[in-house]
């Protein structure tokens, strides 16, 4: 079970660390479920980490708009496990997205201050 708080905002939010060979960075990122990518970054950590360049992918805006993203690969500190992942360069606050959850719950208090609990089915 991974747990995080909802932020000032009204943002459910997860620490989360992300590595590559020998650099590990934790990461605050906002839980979004309208996103189906695993995790965004923007390109200062990208960088600091020195992740990785998979290639490109398209992806369709929530305003309908295409834009193209640079794919980068990382490994993840998810549920105590690490796990592989594609990493979506894009300059706004990091964004776990739908893939990261899948086969998870999630269960959001939302007050400030709230309880963010992701737990894996049973």
């Amino acid at each position: 079970m991974m747990q995080g708080r909802v932020n000032q905002n009204c943002e459910a939010m997860l620490s989360i660390a992300v590595r590559n060979v020998d650099i590990m960075k934790s990461v605050d990122a906002v839980i979004d479920t309208g996103f189906s990518g695993f995790l965004t970054l923007p390109s200062g950590i990208i960088a600091e980490l020195d992740l990785t360049w998979k290639g490109r992918d398209i992806a369709t805006l929530g305003d309908g708009a295409s834009c193209i993203f640079e794919v980068y690969i990382a490994s993840v500190i998810w549920d105590g496990e690490y796990r592989m992942i594609d990493i979506n360069e894009s300059e706004t606050v990091p964004l776990l997205g739908m893939r990261l959850l899948r086969g998870y719950d999630l269960k959001i208090r939302t007050i400030e201050g709230g309880l963010v609990t992701i737990e894996a089915f049973e």
